[in-house]
């Protein structure tokens, strides 16, 4: 694990701003969103090679849009699929769009995002259906990406994007299709509980001045599937599944200062145990989050050095 410099003080009166309580995702997540986007904005398209197609859903009811894009200097055929962060709820392919096009330019290969459909409107399953089903088509239908073999596929998502991450591995391998032979986890949610009964000790120490807090978290969580008992199944909390041998070669990137810290690494150890090749990686001094910081800090720089490292093996 690399040391970083300490947090820069405006950075750390920020994320505390962030982390007010005041901030009640179940009734604000509305104007959450319109935030999201007045801030971030698309990029001018003419700038960059980004093409936008449609996948249909398995029983035809709606579209799942994916957004391709292209590095400026592509080095291998190999492609990421990528499902965002938002916490199930909020984020999207446009907001997505610069950390998608920095993945895409500092991988040096093609990046699939996928616009799944959010909570609450859209409760579990439905977002990870659509996850699925672009993984599944992907995987199975080589020809639409230009690929020869499956292997050249990585999964890849951030926080509740590496949650479902997580769970389209776990339900392609029950399912019987084909399973990708990487993917990679950044910061993901991997556990059901963020109240103070979690047996994970960062959602108490680091759950309430980075951000990111427990009660978000919490509150997306029962936004995406309300149900108590429901929200343990491993295709949610993929902690708690009984079996998780026949998983990807995988890397989990986590945050120091994140209350998903522990339960990302504990995911990594738990698919060690079962068997499975695991490399888990710890950004210090950085939060949940950083996936989305611009190329030049050193988070992404550090991230992405593990990140290429790992596809590169």
């Amino acid at each position: 694990m690399q040391k970083g410099k300490a947090m820069n003080p405006l950075f750390k009166l920020v994320l505390k701003v962030m982390s007010s309580p005041k901030i009640n995702m179940q009734e604000d997540y509305p104007w959450v969103r319109k935030l999201q986007h007045f801030f971030t904005g698309r990029p001018l398209r003419e700038n960059y090679h980004i093409l936008d197609r449609e996948i249909y859903s398995a029983d035809g009811t709606h579209h799942i849009p994916v957004r391709i894009f292209y590095p400026e200097k592509k080095k291998t055929n190999d492609v990421l699929l990528f499902f965002h962060g938002g916490g199930w709820v909020i984020g999207d392919i446009d907001t997505y769009t610069k950390p998608c096009i920095n993945m895409a330019d500092l991988t040096g290969r093609i990046v699939y995002s996928v616009d799944y459909r959010l909570a609450p409107e859209h409760p579990f399953p439905a977002g990870l259906e659509d996850c699925y089903r672009v993984a599944e088509i992907l995987l199975d239908h080589l020809e639409r990406t230009g690929l020869t073999n499956y292997s050249q596929i990585t999964l890849i998502g951030d926080s509740a994007g590496g949650n479902l991450t997580a769970a389209v591995s776990l339900l392609l391998r029950d399912k019987g299709k084909t399973i990708p032979a990487k993917q990679i986890l950044i910061y993901p949610v991997t556990y059901w509980d963020h109240t103070e009964q979690s047996p994970y000790r960062s959602v108490q120490t680091k759950g309430f001045d980075y951000g990111l807090t427990a009660k978000k978290v919490q509150d997306y969580m029962e936004m995406y599937q309300p149900d108590i008992e429901k929200r343990k199944s491993p295709y949610v909390s993929p902690l708690m599944a009984e079996d998780l041998t026949r998983q990807p070669k995988t890397l989990i990137l986590t945050a120091e200062n994140d209350p998903l810290r522990d339960e990302g690494e504990a995911y990594g150890e738990a698919l060690r145990q079962a068997g499975n090749n695991v490399k888990t990686y710890r950004l210090n001094k950085s939060v949940h989050d950083f996936i989305t910081y611009p190329k030049f800090t050193r988070q992404i720089k550090e991230a992405y050095q593990v990140i290429n490292q790992f596809l590169d093996e």
